[in-house]
């Protein structure tokens, strides 16, 4: 099983081209699926039915996992067998038939204009860390990326004199634009705290730790939720939140979906139409509230 974890690995990176991300969910969910067969004594997997795997959604349901933490694991387990299926270890899916009720997706929190200006302003620029917390917030607003596009930037991936971001990950290459107080943030951060905190000359990363090494995940979640409370917002605020805000800024302002779908790297319209959404919600609740005759 540890050789078939391990092939998988590598076909999730070199056939699926997965984010980082999504490979380390997937991996860990098979650990999990795999674990949770042992503890019952049941030690070939590729012989599971889907009996087998319906249980293991009723487990799961039972240790308390939410709706989207089981489809995503199932996903994961369908893919395993999907890869079993190429090598030739077994003949089908036994995850394949299993479905969900499609449940109403919730739409994401958005900060208001208001609310990213507090929170922008909370870093103290004359403070080492402080610094660079300022320039990493500035930037993944100015520019929508996702958190892990942010973390893994490189020096050479922002061009300040002519205000533009390189963004690449496995399944998109993307060049977006980046309003000039972000830029003088990223610039100062790089002069004055950067040149200070690398003592490896070659060490790429753009943002990097107090140690100088590469910013972690977990580690801008937490720097995200520290200037949060300190500005004194209530709305339960994540990373993906200011990638939310940007997009729905920018429609509220008159840009197009197909523009904001480009610059957000989303590879379906689909995905992008979410925000237009938010702001039919937003119109229609402004519409009931304020019209004098809506409620008649």
């Amino acid at each position: 099983m540890k050789d078939f974890k391990q092939q998988f690995r590598q076909y999730l990176i070199e056939k699926k081209r997965v984010s980082a991300n999504t490979l380390e969910s997937y991996i860990r969910d098979l650990s999990q699926y795999c674990d949770y067969f042992e503890a019952n004594d049941i030690n070939d997997i590729e012989k599971a039915t889907n009996e087998d795997i319906r249980d293991y959604i009723k487990y799961l349901e039972i240790k308390g996992k939410s709706r989207s933490t089981v489809v995503r694991v199932v996903a994961s387990i369908r893919c395993f067998y999907q890869y079993l299926i190429i090598k030739g270890v077994v003949s089908f899916n036994p995850a394949a038939g299993i479905k969900f009720e499609k449940s109403e997706k919730k739409l994401p929190d958005i900060l208001s204009n208001r609310e990213i200006d507090i929170l922008l302003s909370q870093p103290d620029v004359n403070d080492i860390k402080g610094c660079r917390d300022k320039a990493m917030l500035e930037l993944i607003y100015a520019t929508g990326i996702r958190v892990s596009e942010l973390i893994n930037l490189n020096l050479n991936d922002i061009i300040l004199d002519v205000g533009i971001l390189h963004c690449s990950n496995p399944k998109n290459d993307r060049i977006v634009p980046v309003y000039p107080t972000a830029l003088s943030a990223v610039r100062d951060y790089i002069k004055r705290v950067r040149s200070i905190t690398v003592y490896d000359k070659n060490e790429t990363s753009l943002f990097v730790n107090m140690n100088g090494q590469r910013l972690t995940r977990q580690g801008f979640w937490k720097i995200i939720k520290q200037y949060a409370a300190q500005a004194g917002i209530k709305k339960d605020i994540t990373p993906h939140t200011l990638r939310h805000s940007f997009a729905t800024h920018l429609l509220e302002n008159g840009a197009q979906l197909k523009d904001i779908q480009e610059m957000l790297g989303h590879s379906d319209i689909s995905s992008t139409q979410v925000y237009a959404h938010i702001m039919r919600n937003k119109f229609s609740n402004a519409y009931n509230k304020f019209h004098p005759r809506a409620h008649k």
